[in-house]
């Protein structure tokens, strides 16, 4: 994550707090962070399980993998890729900021136990947005907010081998998403957590403006504006007052008390 919105850093340590009570010191934890300083960022987010640990990734793209990208999509916006992998060695789940899980979906229970060896986790989505290969990902749509991988997957050679032929640079977070995606449907058996388990959380439709049973991850709320409005009001005033609304149950599932910022 990078320097978001103050709801983007409060959903940051939600995220964080759900990991920890789902694995406990079972895990390791790590928070890559772009575009800010790692103190500043300590700071906004608040009281942390222990042994959370944080590293700057601003340049961590790898090379062969930033120059298949467009120069504005390799300077600010494809930092799921950077790092490709931080637990190279383990069951790995990257969770965006943004996405809060109070239990364990049972899509990522079954990958847990999977033991195949090329066996990944991603979320399903409202609709099917993967930009330039989504005639290979298929119309089942999917978001990379939650993303699993096995131990020991090269997920960089998996990214080349499923590259279009065409050689023309990768421009949008869809053609980003859709590109993981393809990567890993082309590799194994992917485990899908289904939105009733982790909704697709904003008041937009067709997103859900309700928690899931396990999870939630509330697209928009990193943003200080959304650069659009619905029905005469600004968009990111309707996604805030949306996360003030339902924060108060997600502070009950996680059973910890709210944290005011401090100033930045």
């Amino acid at each position: 994550m990078g320097d978001v919105s103050p709801q983007g850093f409060e959903a940051l340590r939600l995220s964080i707090w759900g990991a920890y009570r789902l694995f406990g010191a079972r895990a390791s934890y790590l928070v890559c962070l772009n575009s800010m300083p790692i103190e500043r960022a300590r700071a906004r987010t608040g009281p942390l399980p222990p042994g959370v640990q944080w590293q700057d990734v601003t340049n961590a793209m790898p090379e062969h993998i930033r120059r298949h990208f467009d120069a504005g999509m390799a300077e600010g916006v494809a930092w799921k890729l950077a790092p490709l992998r931080c637990f190279p060695d383990r069951h790995e789940l990257s969770l965006d900021n943004d996405a809060i899980l109070w239990s364990a979906p049972p899509a990522l229970t079954a990958w847990l136990e999977d033991t195949t060896a090329r066996s990944c986790l991603v979320a399903e989505d409202v609709r099917a947005c993967f930009g330039r290969f989504a005639e290979v990902c298929g119309d089942g749509p999917r978001n990379m907010g939650i993303r699993g991988l096995p131990p020991h997957f090269d997920l960089g050679k998996a990214l080349e081998d499923t590259l279009l032929g065409d050689g023309a640079p990768l421009s949008s977070e869809l053609d980003e998403q859709g590109w993981q995606l393809a990567a890993l449907q082309t590799s194994g058996k992917v485990h899908v957590v289904s939105v009733d388990d982790v909704t697709i959380c904003s008041p937009f439709w067709p997103h859900r403006d309700s928690l899931g049973r396990c999870g939630a991850h509330f697209v928009g709320l990193n943003s200080r504006q959304l650069p659009w409005s619905y029905d005469g009001r600004p968009a990111s005033e309707m996604t805030r007052e949306n996360w003030e609304r339902l924060k108060p149950a997600i502070y009950a599932h996680l059973d910890i008390a709210p944290w005011q910022e401090v100033a930045a």
